[in-house]
């Protein structure tokens, strides 16, 4: 008994270090955000930059949470909801990555769009839709910690107001294009950022519904409502898979 008691406490101590490293990396994809949006808006190519050489810390915080990961399964060999716990740690740490990879994105464009002139509060909309997100995200990452599935299922259902700020910014860059084709290159670019906001949200929701899965046992079965109406299609034609570049 005193042994299990033991290899109990050992693996707590195991999971709050992991849970920590998530977290640390759930605030830098949050600054990340931020920031990116911040330097869209400024037209700040330095921030810009810091963004894309942040991402490195990002990612290796990912593959020191999938290294632990590994390393307490194959010492521990946990079972039921201690092995669910660690599954759901390295899906939320895969989607905070794929998170850091659009923030990092969204800079590399600021730089192309320095020179191109501003487009009447898209930007500002940009940036109010980031920051949706950003709040998502820090409220999906305390659903998590708190294993709290009514703030998650909270979350789930925001991702809609995202979806419909897609879609209306979506509407305003066709607008624009018709109205001026000098529009067409900044709008393409806004537009595609606009779309890395929107993965981020579903990134966002597939944390929520890891952490309903993680508490309850069950994924939701009601599919989360979608607004994306956009057919979106990446340069090179192909529809847009949301790969990090």
């Amino acid at each position: 008994m005193q042994d299990q008691r033991h290899i109990a406490s050992a693996f707590d101590r195991d999971l709050e270090g992991l849970q920590a490293m998530l977290m640390k990396m759930g605030g830098l994809v949050e600054a990340a955000i931020t920031d990116s949006a911040s330097a869209l808006v400024d037209r700040d190519i330095e921030r810009a930059e810091q963004v894309r050489k942040g991402d490195k810390a990002i990612d290796a915080l990912e593959e020191q949470v999938n290294e632990e990961t590994a390393r307490i399964i194959a010492l521990r060999a946990p079972m039921g909801s201690d092995l669910r716990t660690l599954l759901t740690v390295i899906k939320i740490a895969a989607g905070l990555e794929r998170m850091g990879d659009y923030a990092k994105n969204m800079a590399k464009r600021t730089s192309v769009l320095a020179g191109q002139p501003v487009l009447n509060g898209s930007e500002q909309a940009l940036k109010r839709m980031a920051k949706e997100v950003e709040l998502m995200l820090k409220d999906a990452l305390d659903s998590y910690i708190n294993r709290d599935v009514a703030l998650a299922e909270d979350v789930r259902q925001r991702d809609h107001d995202v979806d419909q700020m897609y879609n209306a910014l979506f509407r305003q860059f066709l607008t624009y294009m018709m109205e001026d084709p000098r529009n067409i290159s900044p709008c393409m670019h806004l537009h595609f950022i606009a779309k890395n906001v929107e993965r981020m949200g579903d990134h966002v929701t597939n944390i929520t519904e890891q952490v309903i899965f993680l508490v309850t046992g069950e994924m939701p079965d009601d599919a989360r409502p979608k607004e994306d109406s956009a057919a979106v299609w990446d340069e090179v034609g192909q529809p847009d898979q949301g790969q990090g570049a």
